[in-house]
């Protein structure tokens, strides 16, 4: 059951439109009510103008915002007087009424209003709330729903059948509602609920109350049957499905990424397992969509995968999902040829969610937040098909009505509110030594451009660390933390693994993980030679071989970067084993851009010199090391690394993660084998 959450005392410190927000993110709070970005409500009070007359104003929720995060910001402020006449009108394009009431906001910079705006202007109630819970929409995508709500509800609802929302969905509802004084719900045929009250809570507990009613009518129905027909497969254990899902994301991320690259989430929930695992899993999933507020999300169907871990193993699955993909994308770009009007533009022609019996559900998206929506509605529509199988014979939109939503334009005005792409959107990097000065950095760098974010140290706190300061900055969800020692095999393998369960795949690798030791050279022992062989040279060569065997699997490309440093090309005094390994590290990676070529894997290094500014290195021993090579105090150690370069400059990390980024980015697409100085212009480190 639903739980009611108002709280008088809180309640109580809202008013005017404060009350309006307070109720709404009580209802968005709980997705089995409300679906994410779905659902509206307002409210109908009286304020003064911009001249100080009094004037009647609906507030109502704008269009693009959420129901559970909204604030006062995201609602429009419309004038009752302009928008009651409208229905009068016979009828009103959707072009017409976006125009009409553009003209009847109280302030200009208030947001679009919703798409079903009309619905709440159209009938006479101070506080109407819509919305799309689990078993109100279980009742409306039965095949004989309006039989079960009048088991329900008696005489106290009205029902419509199903129509787009606009003008003439707005005034039917309205006229059946006036035509019923008993009515105190509408059911909306295959899409939602909707209630009213005199008072924001009487409007709320109205909502609460009916979901309870259908929800308790249900489960009754449910009460000793088994869910979706009974366990058709069984669900491979915990460690078994993560062991196959991240060796076959690589690939369902290649095959999905053809067009525009996406980024992965997996999700093995109960409730997913029990619906993948069904005998009706197949037949349920492909009737269509559980509520039209699905369908920009997660298309009309999901790809179902016909996998028996009994008797499928993984290069099965893997035949089968690439296959599946190829078979959903002719499918689809069928479906738009046979609906769309002149200046439709088809989106990718690729699932938003795959369904692999025994193992969960992987859903895809422009980013980790898409992915994660995707995977929300479709918890929403396992809830929703489990309700309506338990009353009738599940139902959904017809193929020519899923089309006029998905490619509805004031749908798509939702789309056009998310902020631009940026040169790493739909990217995941991961970088070695992500908790020292250069790491961070370049982190902060690569999402600041769009990107998502592997965070690998031996110091998994200063990792947690900085992976917690890039959600705060960037977003839930953008970056994770792993603990990797570069020099443990198993241990990469591992830290990979994790980075594709979480995001799918990998698009850069940074290899920057670091130390240093200084001592002549005839005092250079065979420990601290083969500390900066094995963490220098062998650490990087793993690293990038488990990228390139990740990205090669992907089939979409890939950079990586070598952070090497000046002493890759300068014999540095006293740093033989640092200097030796750095110079490897240069030459293993034109090795790696020689091969990669023709996987569209790109290889580049970097060169800094003398970076002080939150390096780990330069807090330890080194920096005494390298002062005393010069006869010089510590303290002085970057004046002396100033004035020796020609541009009188310092090196910072930002330097750094600025190249870096550049040689992840499409403006250096075409070069692959290339090393670039940032060392302020040492003149004897100028490569030759």
């Amino acid at each position: 059951m639903v739980q009611n959450k108002w709280n008088e005392s809180d309640a109580r410190k809202f008013e005017g439109l404060g009350e309006l927000v307070y109720r709404s993110n009580l209802i968005g709070s709980d997705r089995s009510v409300c679906n994410w970005g779905g659902g509206n409500t307002s409210m109908k009070t009286t304020v003064e103008d911009f001249r100080g007359r009094p004037v009647e104003v609906m507030y109502v929720k704008g269009s693009g915002s959420d129901l559970a995060t909204m604030g006062e910001h995201n609602f429009t402020g419309l004038r009752m007087d302009d928008i009651r006449p409208l229905i009068e009108r016979e009828s009103m394009t959707d072009e017409e009424m976006v125009a009409y009431l553009s003209q009847c906001m109280i302030d200009a910079s208030h947001p679009r209003a919703s798409i079903e705006t009309l619905l709440h202007a159209f009938l006479p109630f101070k506080h109407v709330d819509h919305t799309h819970p689990d078993s109100i929409i279980s009742l409306c995508c039965a095949d004989n729903g309006q039989e079960i709500a009048k088991e329900i509800f008696g005489s106290r609802f009205v029902w419509v059948p199903y129509i787009r929302p606009g003008f003439t969905l707005s005034k039917m509802i309205a006229e059946a509602v006036a035509a019923n004084p008993e009515a105190e719900l509408v059911l909306m045929e295959k899409h939602g609920l909707v209630v009213w009250g005199d008072t924001a809570k009487e409007s709320y507990d109205r909502t609460i109350a009916v979901i309870n009613e259908a929800e308790s009518h249900i489960s009754q129905k449910q009460s000793g049957a088994k869910a979706f027909g009974g366990e058709k497969v069984s669900a491979l254990n915990k460690e078994e499905r993560h062991k196959l899902i991240t060796k076959v994301m690589p690939a369902i991320r290649g095959a999905v990424s053809g067009e525009k690259k996406m980024i992965l989430s997996f999700d093995d929930s109960d409730d997913v397992l029990e619906f993948v695992n069904s005998e009706q899993a197949q037949q349920l999933s492909q009737v269509g969509a559980a509520c039209p507020d699905h369908l920009v999300h997660t298309k009309r169907t999901p790809l179902y995968i016909e996998f028996d871990p009994t008797a499928d193993n993984a290069d099965d699955l893997l035949q089968k999902v690439e296959t599946g993909i190829r078979g959903f994308a002719d499918d689809y770009q069928e479906y738009f040829k046979r609906h769309a009007s002149e200046g439709d533009v088809m989106f990718e022609p690729v699932p938003r969610v795959v369904l692999i019996p025994g193992v969960g559900m992987v859903t895809t998206g422009k980013d980790k937040k898409a992915a994660d929506i995707s995977a929300a509605l479709y918890h929403r529509a396992i809830a929703v098909m489990k309700g309506a199988a338990a009353l009738g014979d599940f139902v959904s939109l017809s193929e020519s009505e899923s089309f006029q939503v998905e490619y509805w334009p004031l749908e798509l005005y939702k789309l056009s509110l998310a902020p631009p792409e940026a040169r790493f959107s739909r990217s995941v990097v991961l970088v070695t030594g992500g908790a020292g000065g250069i790491g961070s950095a370049t982190l902060r760098v690569f999402l600041e451009g769009g990107a998502h974010a592997v965070v690998t140290d031996i110091n998994i706190e200063g990792a947690e660390k900085v992976a917690r300061e890039l959600n705060d900055t960037y977003g839930a969800g953008r970056a994770i933390a792993v603990k990797m020692d570069v020099t443990d095999e198993a241990a990469i393998a591992e830290a990979f693994k994790t980075a594709v369960l979480q995001y799918g795949g990998i698009d850069h690798i940074v290899n920057n993980a670091g130390l240093a030791t200084s001592s002549p050279f005839d005092e250079t022992t065979l420990k601290e030679w083969q500390l900066n062989m094995d963490v220098l040279g062998t650490g990087y060569f793993l690293v990038a071989r488990e990228a390139f065997r990740l990205m090669k699997q992907q089939g979409i490309g890939g950079s990586m970067v070598f952070v090497g440093s000046k002493n890759s090309v300068y014999a540095g005094k006293n740093v033989a084993a640092y200097s030796a390994v750095k110079a490897m590290e240069m030459h293993l990676a034109r090795c790696i851009a020689a091969e990669g070529g023709s996987y569209g894997i790109r290889v580049n290094g970097v060169l800094p010199d003398a970076v002080l500014q939150g390096s780990a290195i330069w807090g330890s021993k080194w920096r005494e090391e390298r002062a005393a090579a010069y006869n010089i105090s510590p303290d002085d150690l970057e004046e002396h690394y100033r004035k020796r370069t020609t541009l009188g400059v310092n090196i910072y990390p930002k330097d750094i993660a600025e190249s870096i980024a550049f040689f992840a980015s499409d403006a250096a697409s075409k070069t692959t084998g290339c090393m670039i100085t940032v060392d302020g212009g040492v003149p004897a480190a100028f490569t030759r």
